[in-house]
C-alpha cells in the first residue's frame, strides 16, 4: 500500500463570530478561494493534477451548501477536470476529510488530493440545518441527546473539574497561543483575508487574547450557572 503525504497545510486567520469580528460578513466560498489561490501560487501547482478536492463542513447549507468544495474550485479557476466533494461528521469534518483524502492516496486510487474544512458560523449559524436532533424531540428522548454545552459541563463535573480549573486551563491556552503567534510560529501556515481590491481583511488570528488574566476571567459570568456542580 502507498504512503500518504502531507505536503503543506494553510489556513485563513480566525474571526470573532460576533458583528464586530472582521470576516463577518466574508463569504465561505471567498475564505476557500483565498487558500486555493495561496497553494497554487505558492506550489507553482499545475491544478490538472489535482484529483480531488474533499472539504468537512458541518452545516452544508445556504452559503456553504451545493458542493461548496466543486464550487470553490470552480471559482479559483482550477481546472475543470478536478473534482470537488462535501462531507459532514459534526466537529470532526475536516479531520475527516484529511483522512478521506488519506485513504484515496494510500489506496492508489488518487494521487493528489486537497483536503480541509470550512465553516463561517456568523454566516450560517450552527444548527441552521436543522436535523432529527434539533427538530424532533422523540428522537431526543430516544437518543438520550444532550446539547454539548451541557454535556461538557456534565463531563467536568463528573471528573471533578472546577471553574478555577477550567479558568486556569483558559489562561494557559491564550498565553501560549499568544508567545506562538508574537514568536512567527503561524506565519507560514496563515493565509491573510483581502477584500476584492487587495486590502486586507485580516491577516491574524483575531481572538487570541495574551492579556487575559484568571482575575478577569473570575469575573466573568459562566455558560451555564452550575458549572461544576451538576
Amino acid at each position: 500500500m502507498s504512503e500518504a503525504y502531507i505536503i503543506d497545510a494553510i489556513r485563513t486567520p480566525r474571526g470573532k463570530g460576533k458583528k464586530d469580528g472582521s470576516l463577518y460578513e466574508v463569504k465561505p466560498i471567498t475564505l476557500l478561494t483565498t487558500l486555493l489561490n495561496e497553494l497554487q501560487q505558492r506550489h507553482q501547482l499545475d491544478t490538472s493534477k489535482v484529483d480531488d478536492i474533499v472539504l468537512g463542513c458541518v452545516t452544508p447549507i445556504g452559503d456553504q451548501g451545493g458542493d461548496i468544495a466543486k464550487t470553490a474550485a470552480i471559482a479559483a479557476g482550477w481546472n475543470d477536470d478536478v473534482a470537488g466533494v462535501q462531507i459532514n461528521r459534526f466537529c470532526a469534518s475536516g479531520l475527516e476529510a484529511v483522512n478521506m483524502a488519506a485513504m484515496k492516496v494510500r489506496s492508489g486510487w488518487e494521487d493528489l488530493v486537497v483536503a480541509g474544512g470550512v465553516e463561517s458560523m456568523s454566516r450560517i449559524p450552527m444548527g441552521s440545518d436543522g436535523g432529527p436532533w434539533a427538530l424532533d424531540p422523540e428522537t431526543n428522548l430516544k437518543s438520550s441527546f444532550v446539547p454539548q454545552g451541557i454535556g461538557a459541563d456534565l463531563i467536568a463535573t463528573l471528573d471533578g473539574y472546577s471553574r478555577e480549573d477550567v479558568d486556569n486551563f483558559a489562561v494557559k491556552s491564550q498565553q501560549k497561543a499568544a508567545a506562538a503567534q508574537s514568536n512567527g510560529y503561524f506565519d507560514q501556515s496563515v493565509v491573510p483575508v483581502k477584500d476584492h481590491a487587495g486590502v486586507v481583511i485580516l491577516e491574524k488570528d483575531e481572538f487570541i487574547k495574551g492579556n487575559t488574566t484568571l482575575e478577569g476571567l473570575t469575573k466573568l459570568n459562566p455558560s451555564f450557572e452550575m458549572m461544576g456542580q451538576m
